[in-house]
Parts: structure tokens; sequence; C-alpha cells
């Protein structure tokens, strides 16, 4: 009953935060500048007449009140996922189709980066709280440290100074060589040296947060005294720290792991940009830049909904690591 009740509450609260997210992106594209009709035709690049464009408006529906005939009109096509076209990014083409052309891209560079940070990053927790204070330990705590606190975009500049600007050993940016002209195994390679740099950065960029909090929750966990216990028993270290510690000190970690996927539908724009990575975040800040709303519009609905997903997942997982966590 315990366990029904709390799936039912957070299924439910994630609903609730759903239709405030609906709410909040319909709202929040109204209130900012711009006429829609001049937006579309501008981005075709047609003049329209004054009847032309009335007669746009009604067809878009753009001309009825905010609230409710623009907000129910809304909600139907949203939950249709009829998100729009595109006026300006890519004109005339639609806004799903748009997102989801990139996403695959985006889903290949921030999801195995972010499995490479979460394995690097535990491992090494792991180690320097099992031995505190040694050189490992030390090195790992000093690099992590340096790592979480330099902000992505700067890492990303650094890196690609040093290894295409000056070593010159893997492409400035972009997904692939503008030749076009590679098939089989040499694209799949180009694709992979193409990606190196922007996946290296966000690998390390995560390793030191990973890092910080494995270590933290394993140090408390071993300063309990059902560790001690155990040891008191006569039980070898490894065997404490593997049947005992570790799997106690992985609650936080996993809820960590869970959020942090949650940001690969976001993708991670400042280090796109840097590296000219044409995913969803490339996409994102294209569409601000050019005012593109409604290409806005869906890419922000889409990240919210990717982090609404990723919380979900974390309380349901959490709860099922912890049974205690139910019955609270």
């Amino acid at each position: 009953m315990g366990t029904q009740r709390y799936l039912v509450g957070k299924i439910g609260q994630a609903l609730i935060t759903l239709l405030f997210i609906l709410t909040f992106n319909f709202f929040l594209f109204r209130i900012l500048p711009g006429d829609p009709i001049r937006l579309l035709t501008k981005g075709a690049g047609q003049r329209l007449t004054p009847a032309e464009q009335q007669e746009m408006r009604e067809e878009l529906g753009v001309d009825k009140p905010v609230f409710p005939g623009q907000y129910v009109q809304y909600m139907g096509q949203t939950l249709r996922l009829d998100l729009g076209v595109s006026s300006i990014v890519a004109p005339g083409e639609d806004v799903t189709t748009v997102f989801f052309e990139k996403f695959p891209k985006t889903l290949f560079l921030v999801g195995t980066s972010t499995a490479a940070s979460i394995a690097i990053g535990v491992i090494l927790g792991i180690y320097g709280g099992w031995k505190r204070g040694q050189a490992l330990d030390m090195s790992s705590m000093t690099g992590s440290l340096v790592l979480y606190s330099i902000p992505e975009f700067v890492l990303g500049i650094m890196l690609l100074l040093l290894f295409s600007g000056w070593l010159g050993l893997f492409p400035s940016g972009g997904f692939e060589s503008a030749t076009g002209d590679l098939t089989g195994a040499d694209r799949l390679f180009d694709i992979l040296n193409h990606a190196f740099l922007p996946w290296l950065t966000l690998t390390l960029a995560f390793i030191g947060e990973f890092y910080l909090v494995m270590r933290s929750s394993l140090l408390d966990v071993l300063g309990e005294e059902y560790i001690s216990l155990a040891r008191a028993k006569g039980l070898r270290e490894k065997f404490v720290l593997r049947k005992h510690a570790v799997r106690n000190a992985l609650l936080p970690t996993v809820t960590l792991i869970a959020l942090s996927f949650g940001f690969v539908l976001g993708g991670a724009i400042t280090v796109e940009l840097v590296f000219s990575y044409p995913g969803v975040g490339l996409l994102s800040f294209e569409a601000l830049e050019a005012r593109d709303y409604a290409l806005l519009q869906g890419t922000f609905l889409f990240f919210s909904i990717g982090v609404l997903v990723a919380n979900l997942t974390a309380d349901l997982l959490y709860a099922y690591i912890d049974p205690r966590v139910r019955t609270a």
C-alpha cells in the first residue's frame, strides 16, 4: 500500500509539474517582443498585404484571445506533438522534425561522455574514499576540484587551442568533414575524430562532480557503526568495502546519475557552440539568436520534459534501492 501511494504521489507530482511547464512555456513566448506573422513571413521571404496577414492570423489562431483561446489551442497541439514550424532557422520545417534530426548527434556526444565521466568519477571516488590521504586520493582530489571549478566552455576553448590550434591533432569543429565524400569506416572515423574534443571536454567537466559525491558518501558510510562491527568480526577489508560500504554509499550517486542523464536531451549548449557541433544545444542557440520563437519554444519544452523524466526516474530508483523512502 505504501509503495502504491508513493508511486501515485510521484507520478501525480510529475504530471502537475508538466502542466506548469506547458503553461509557463506558453506564456513565456507570448510576452516576448515581435509579431509572429512578420517573423514567419520574414523567414520565408514573403511580402503579404494586410488582408493576407489577417487571413494568416486567423489560420494560425493568433487572432484569438491569449486565454483561453490560444492557450487551449496550444495545449491540444502540444499533446499531438504539433509544435508549429520554424520561421527562420529552418523555414517551413516542422519543429519536432528539426529537433529530432539534431537529437541523435547530441545523444551520442552527451550520452557517451556522461557515461564515461560517471564510470571514471565513481571508481576514483571509491578508491579515494577507501585510501583517503594517499597519493592517488590527493592527486584525484586536486584534479577534480580544478576541473569542477572551470566552466565547460573555458575548458573547451583551452582544449581547442591546445589540440587543434597548436598541435593540429583534431579538427576545430563540426560533425564531419565538409567534403562529404567519405563512406563506411572512413566516415565513421571522421565523425569520431570531430567529436573527440567536445566529448573530452564534457567528460573532464563532469568527472569532478561524480568523484566528489562518491568520495564524500563513502567516507560517511565508512564511519558508521555497522562498518566497525563488520571489521570487528574479522571480515576482510575488501569484503567490507564491496558488500557493506560501496552499496550504501552509491545511493546519492545513483540520484545524481539519473539527474545527469536528464540533461542529455538538452545537450551542452556552450560546448556545442564552442566546437560548432550541430546538436540540439547549438540549435537552441541559433533559434534564440534568430528569434525563431516556435523552434525555441519547442526545444525548451523538450529540454524540460527530459529533466522532468530524469527527476521521476531518480525518485523511483531511489525508492527501489532504499525501501525506507517509500514508507517515509
